[in-house]
C-alpha cells in the first residue's frame, strides 16, 4: 500500500465514520475507494467492515449520555441482531452479492421515505393501536436488516432509524444511540467471521480504522449539537443521496 493510498483510505474512513454516526451509509464511500485501490469486491467488502468496526466505539462514547434511556430497547433487539449478523456473514462467504445488490437501492429508498413520513404515520395511528404490535414488527424487521448489514451494510442505519420511528421512538439522539450500538454489534460479528476465514486486507483495514475513530466520534458529537429537526432533514438527505448513488451504480 502506497502512502497516497493510506491517505485516501484514512480520509475515506474518517468521512465514513462521521456519516455512520449520524445516519449510516459510510460503506458507500469506503467500498469504492478500496476498489479503486485494486482490492477485489468481496475482499473490499470484508475489509471495509473490519476497518470501520473499531471506530464504532467512538460514536458510542459520543452518545454515552443516552445509553441509560435505551437500555430496555437494547435487551429487546440484541438477540435478533446477533442471529441476523451471523447469517449475513455466512452468506457473504458462500454466495455472490450480484443478485442481492440489485435490491439495495430499493431498500434504502423505501427506508428513507418511511423515515421521512414516520411522523405522519404516527399521527394517523389510533392512540390505542397496538404499540406492542409495532414493537414486535420492528424487532422482526431487525432480522433481515441485520442479515443485510453483515452482508453489505450500506444504508443499514437508515433502515434501523425507520424501524425505530415506526415503533414510536421520537428522540432522534436516542434513536441514533440505539442504531450505533446495534450496528456495532452486527459489524463485530461480521468482522470476527471475516477475520476467521482470512478475508481481510489488514494494512487497508488499519488505514480505514485510523480515520474512522476520529470520524465516528466527531460525527456523534456534532449531531447532538444540531436541532433534532435538522438532524432528521440531514438523515433524509443522506438516504436520498445513498439511493441515487446505488441506482446509478446498478442501472447507470
Amino acid at each position: 500500500m502506497t502512502f497516497l493510498e493510506f491517505l485516501a483510505l484514512s480520509a475515506a474512513g474518517g468521512t465514513a465514520g462521521a456519516i455512520n454516526a449520524i445516519a449510516g451509509g459510510g460503506t458507500l464511500l469506503t467500498f469504492p475507494v478500496l476498489l479503486m485501490c485494486g482490492t477485489p469486491p468481496v475482499l473490499a467488502n470484508a475489509t471495509s467492515t473490519v476497518g470501520l468496526v473499531i471506530g464504532t466505539a467512538g460514536s458510542i462514547v459520543g452518545f454515552r449520555g443516552h445509553l441509560k434511556a435505551i437500555r430496555t430497547r437494547l435487551l429487546q433487539f440484541i438477540p435478533i441482531c446477533l442471529v441476523g449478523a451471523a447469517v449475513g456473514s455466512w452468506l457473504l462467504t458462500r454466495t455472490s452479492d450480484d443478485q442481492f445488490s440489485k435490491l439495495i437501492p430499493f431498500l434504502v429508498l423505501f427506508a428513507t421515505v418511511l423515515f421521512f413520513l414516520q411522523g405522519f404515520l404516527r399521527r394517523s395511528q389510533p392512540k390505542e393501536a397496538g404499540h406492542s404490535n409495532a414493537l414486535w414488527f420492528s424487532i422482526a424487521l431487525q432480522l433481515p436488516v441485520a442479515i443485510y448489514g453483515a452482508f453489505f451494510g450500506a444504508g443499514i442505519g437508515i433502515l434501523m432509524l425507520a424501524s425505530f420511528g415506526f415503533m414510536g421512538m421520537t428522540n432522534i439522539h436516542e434513536m441514533n444511540t440505539l442504531k450505533n450500538v446495534l450496528g456495532s454489534l452486527i459489524n463485530v460479528i461480521a468482522a470476527l467471521w471475516f477475520i476467521a476465514v482470512g478475508m481481510v486486507n489488514w494494512p487497508q483495514a488499519l488505514a480505514l480504522t485510523a480515520g474512522a475513530l476520529v470520524g465516528y466520534y466527531l460525527g456523534a458529537r456534532c449531531s447532538q449539537r444540531i436541532a433534532p429537526q435538522r438532524v432528521r432533514n440531514l438523515i433524509t438527505l443522506i438516504g436520498l443521496v445513498i439511493s441515487v448513488l446505488m441506482f446509478w451504480k446498478q442501472f447507470g
